[in-house]
């Protein structure tokens, strides 16, 4: 009979190898679209798995705005490695929390805009744009928007970054008569939602006429579904560019296989899948190009865009502007 003293040696032995052949995991906060079963996620997940030999484990935290709330929140101790969905508007006030660590990814970016930002690698952009029924007369304008009866929801800024594009978009347009404008469109507005899926999902049950989206966004019913009957509004005044980035965190308790996904963000495996799972532009276009499709969708006559540094200096100004009209 086997000696229990042995026996309980060889099973901690046995136990101490299966620990030490564990992968090291990667931990990547992002944002809820991006991991539900029609999002990049999936795919994303399986191919650097295959090309890491690691787990990557992605972490849903509300919308892109909340993802930095929750950084923040969780300060440099946090259990994140990766952050996968902040944008343009939240790059300055991300970069002055000193959570991020340089990167060293070199790309060719295939950018509305030169990009060199060595904590910020983009996966993705996009148009911000009022979705709606194709058959729905849609106003051409704010202003028309502002005159018309048509009903829209939209995201709240202080979570969403589509919200947030939203505050800059109408600021960028309108400057000191932003506020104006607010209150003009505030009557328009049938309910503010935290984020991006539950505006959209209200507007697809028939909640409003327009809903806060992208240009980008009808490609979806038109590729997945075979359904051209949504529209994206082409507005006078412009349309406010979105540009998605992925970081690392300087606490990081895997810096390389952080950088190696960041690597990864900018690869074919990773750009081939954004324009069916995430309905943007690729920051690199794959090598077979954009699918069939998105040469029907809208393309703005004027790109609106903040710097960084404009954006953080006026969102608060914007955000305030914006919670007074619809407070009244």
């Amino acid at each position: 009979m086997r000696s229990p003293i042995i026996a309980a040696g060889v099973f901690f032995g046995a136990a101490g190898t299966v620990a030490a052949q564990e992968p090291p995991t990667l931990t990547v906060y992002t944002y809820d679209s991006f991991v539900t079963e029609w999002g990049p996620g999936p795919a994303v997940e399986a191919g650097f798995e295959e090309a890491c030999g690691c787990d990557l484990r992605f972490v849903s935290a509300g919308d892109g705005a909340a993802l930095l709330a929750r950084l923040r929140l969780e300060g440099a101790g946090g259990n994140a490695d990766v952050v996968l969905g902040l944008d343009t508007n939240l790059v300055a006030a991300a970069t002055q929390t000193g959570l991020f660590a340089p990167h060293g990814v070199a790309a060719a970016y295939d950018l509305p805009v030169a990009w060199d930002d060595p904590l910020f690698v983009p996966f993705d952009w996009g148009y911000f744009a009022f979705v709606h029924e194709a058959g729905f007369e849609a106003p051409g304008s704010f202003e028309e928007l502002a005159e018309s009866d048509a009903r829209i929801i939209i995201q709240d800024p202080r979570s969403s970054t589509p919200g947030l594009g939203l505050l800059m978009w109408v600021k960028s347009a309108y400057g000191e008569e932003a506020g104006a404008m607010w209150e003009a469109l505030s009557d328009n507005i049938v309910t503010v939602t935290s984020g991006w899926s539950e505006a959209y999902g209200l507007f697809l049950e028939g909640e409003a006429d327009m809903v806060l989206s992208y240009t980008t966004s009808p490609a979806y019913h038109l590729i997945a579904e075979n359904d051209p009957s949504k529209s994206a509004a082409a507005f006078s005044e412009g349309h406010y560019l979105q540009v998605e980035v992925a970081a690392m965190l300087a606490g990081s308790d895997a810096p390389e296989l952080a950088r190696q996904f960041l690597e990864y963000v900018v690869s074919e495996p990773f750009q081939s899948v954004i324009p069916t799972t995430n309905w943007m532009y690729p920051a690199v276009i794959p090598e077979a190009g954009l699918p069939d499709g998105f040469e029907t969708l809208t393309v703005p006559d004027r790109a609106l865009l903040f710097s960084p540094q404009e954006a953080a200096a006026v969102r608060a100004a914007a955000l305030e502007e914006w919670r007074s009209a619809l407070s009244r």
